[in-house]
């Protein structure tokens, strides 16, 4: 659930944050090779956000994220589980295409992400689905592979902001390999409930539970001695 600013105030932000990334020049090799800044495409009030990986061919082209067999495979993905590109927002780590579709360097990331960061806040999403190694690796400022955290949920931070971050498989990396499109059509069945369940909690008790008081030791017995505390910086032993 959006909080805060109104639609129509979030809508204006996200064009001025648009036009900013549209007048970058921080990385000259994507400036030189680049047609179009693509910043992203899709519904200012998601409640699902999508951040792929960077912009191809296509996308430089037509200025929009996910238009091409990769964008296909995500439209199929979304009408299975009854939505459509209509009803999501979708960006990418980087708004330039890397020349010959080269992986994106770190400090392409680093110049490019305070952009990305602005429209997850902005859009203010339930769930933020990053698609691919790079976007989670950036998100979830970690460097565990897609492989082994595909499809766990965790709450992240964003600004003022907080969503559940889910990392899947990038499309592409499901376009010809069976068992990574199985377990990309699995991971994204559970979205719809994940939107149902609604947004976590602004809270930080939501992340940081208050520790529990520790409870008081047992009275001694009749007739026996209490255990001595440990003298100060007396060795401690772990009996589990």
């Amino acid at each position: 659930m959006n909080t805060g600013a109104s639609s129509e105030e979030r809508a204006i932000a996200l064009e001025s944050l648009c036009a900013q990334a549209s007048g970058c020049e921080l990385c000259p090799q994507l400036v030189a090779s680049r047609s179009q800044v693509v910043f992203g495409s899709g519904n200012a009030d998601a409640q699902l956000m999508f951040v792929g990986e960077a912009p191809g061919a296509s996308e430089d082209r037509d200025g929009v994220p996910f238009v091409g067999a990769s964008g296909k495979l995500l439209g199929d993905l979304l009408t299975g589980i009854g939505t459509s590109r209509d009803e999501v927002y979708i960006a990418n780590v980087l708004k330039c295409r890397p020349p010959e579709n080269r992986d994106p360097r770190s400090d392409e990331i680093a110049n490019c992400s305070h952009f990305l960061r602005g429209q997850i806040e902005l859009v203010a999403p339930v769930v933020v689905v990053t698609l691919g190694n790079f976007a989670t690796k950036l998100l979830r400022e970690d460097d565990e592979g897609i492989t082994a955290i595909h499809g766990q949920v965790e709450l992240r931070s964003f600004g003022q902001r907080t969503a559940w971050l889910y990392p899947v498989f990038h499309p592409a990396a499901a376009l010809y390999r069976r068992p990574n499109l199985e377990l990309l059509r699995e991971d994204f069945a559970r979205l719809p409930q994940m939107i149902a369940d609604g947004a976590p909690q602004q809270a930080a008790a939501v992340v940081l539970k208050a520790e529990p008081e520790p409870a008081p030791a047992p009275a001694p017995a009749p007739g026996q001695e209490p255990n001595p505390a440990p003298e100060a910086g007396a060795p401690q032993l772990d009996l589990f």
